[in-house]
């Protein structure tokens, strides 16, 4: 049974008359009679009662009717959700993001996402781990990643979104912990660290390393953790300084003082797969390059 033909049911029923409905449908009148007459004709019964030029639905036709103006709504409504999801209007929009993201614009750009898109289910993942989360936007399982060390993938469109100071997060009672001005790479040897395992996040792992080896120092490893909580947790219980971004200093943790690391920054990259199919992609990245200077080109 066509929607088209359903559509003259209706018509027929609200107008009342073969010549207003075939007006209103921009049908000849015959053409609607004789779709009227085939339809009758393959559901068994008459569906109008014909009293003159007054078309009235019989209780078969009263039935059609009901199914058909529900049947029309949704072929409707399904017409706007493809419409609206064609033009990043609505649909479903997965980001996988660090724990330092949603402390910098990307907070409030979500924000901004669920003022501007409501019609848009925003499906939020933390990550610890960035190989990972690149890995989740390669295999689709996430549209965007919003990560510090993506990984190197010709598949992988990667764009800056902000720098921030690497710090190092201090046992308050450290002597390096006095002062809240920049310390020198070299500190990073003057304290034991606390860090990620590399199982667990080794492109945060082999940052580190690389700063100590450019600062020409040896790190002394005190303690590893997965979470940034249970790193600061360490570092306010003496064991030693961690390294993170300094983003994370908006969690005041009691026991720890940031210091940044001269000439120690991170970029905060917006990742998605160059062949992506989602139209809400384009749409977040054109909503942030509005924001303002933070937004990504």
């Amino acid at each position: 049974m066509e929607l088209r033909v359903l559509g003259y049911v209706v018509a027929v029923a609200e107008t009342g008359t073969l010549v207003a409905a075939a007006e209103r449908l921009h049908l000849t009148q015959p053409t609607l009679s004789r779709q009227l007459r085939d339809l009758e004709r393959r559901l068994g019964t008459p569906l109008f009662r014909r009293e003159g030029r007054r078309m009235t639905p019989t209780a078969a036709g009263e039935a059609l009717l009901a199914r058909a103006r529900v049947m029309l709504a949704e072929a409707r409504a399904a017409q706007e959700d493809v419409r609206l999801a064609a033009q990043g209007l609505r649909g479903r929009l997965t980001i996988t993001f660090a724990g330092s993201g949603i402390n910098g614009p990307l907070g409030a750009a979500l924000r901004t996402v669920r003022e501007t898109l409501p019609d848009v289910e925003l499906c939020l993942v933390e990550s610890f781990d960035d190989a990972r989360m690149s890995a989740e936007v390669l295999e689709g399982r996430c549209d965007l990643a919003v990560q510090r060390l993506p990984a190197q993938d010709e598949r992988l469109a990667v764009r800056e979104w902000w720098r921030e100071p690497l710090t190092l997060f201090l046992p308050a009672a450290h002597p390096l912990a006095e002062g809240d001005g920049e310390l020198p790479l070299t500190a990073l040897g003057d304290v034991p660290l606390v860090l990620w395992p590399r199982d667990a996040s080794p492109l945060s792992y082999d940052e580190i390393a690389a700063l100590c080896r450019q600062a020409g120092v040896v790190p002394r490893i005190a303690a590893e953790a997965r979470t940034v909580q249970t790193l600061l947790a360490l570092a306010a219980a003496g064991f030693g300084a961690a390294v993170l971004a300094d983003s994370y200093r908006v969690l005041h943790r009691t026991g720890v003082a940031p210091r940044p690391l001269a000439g120690a920054t991170t970029s905060n990259f917006l990742v998605w797969r160059r062949n992506t199919a989602n139209p809400l992609v384009t749409r977040f990245r054109e909503l942030i390059r509005q924001g303002g200077p933070a937004g990504p080109p």
